[in-house]
């Protein structure tokens, strides 16, 4: 099992820039995959980014593209999701995950995910 805990979150205005944090207790080899997610209050869950392994490889949603970026350090078994020009409808709860399957696909289904941390930018 893999056990996840995000942090990192709060306030930030507009224009602003703000880094999560995701520490997993664990890695076994069947996870190829950590990804970030996020869902707003009556939205869907909505993927923004995933990164292989070995940090070599990532996938970011157009939403995202120039204005996020997912990297992290396995000595650590940290994820890391860097957030910069933050705009209002960042606004939601932001999860990490880890998976068995590196694709750009955003449906793909992770195994393991934390419990959120909230992210809130105002105008």
């Amino acid at each position: 099992q893999v056990q996840l805990v995000e942090s990192g979150g709060g306030l930030v205005q507009a224009g602003g820039s703000l880094r999560l944090s995701c520490a997993a207790s664990r890695r076994t080899f069947s996870i190829n995959a950590m990804g970030w997610f996020r869902q707003a209050p009556g939205k869907e869950r909505e993927f923004l980014a995933a990164i292989n392994w070995s940090g070599s490889s990532t996938y970011y949603a157009d939403s995202v593209k120039g204005r996020f970026t997912i990297s992290r350090v396995n000595a650590k078994n940290t994820l890391y999701l860097q957030m910069n020009s933050l705009k209002p409808e960042d606004t939601a709860v932001y999860y990490c995950a880890a998976g068995r399957i590196f694709d750009s696909n955003p449906r793909t289904e992770y195994d393991y995910w934390g419990q959120g941390t909230q992210v809130t930018v105002s105008s």
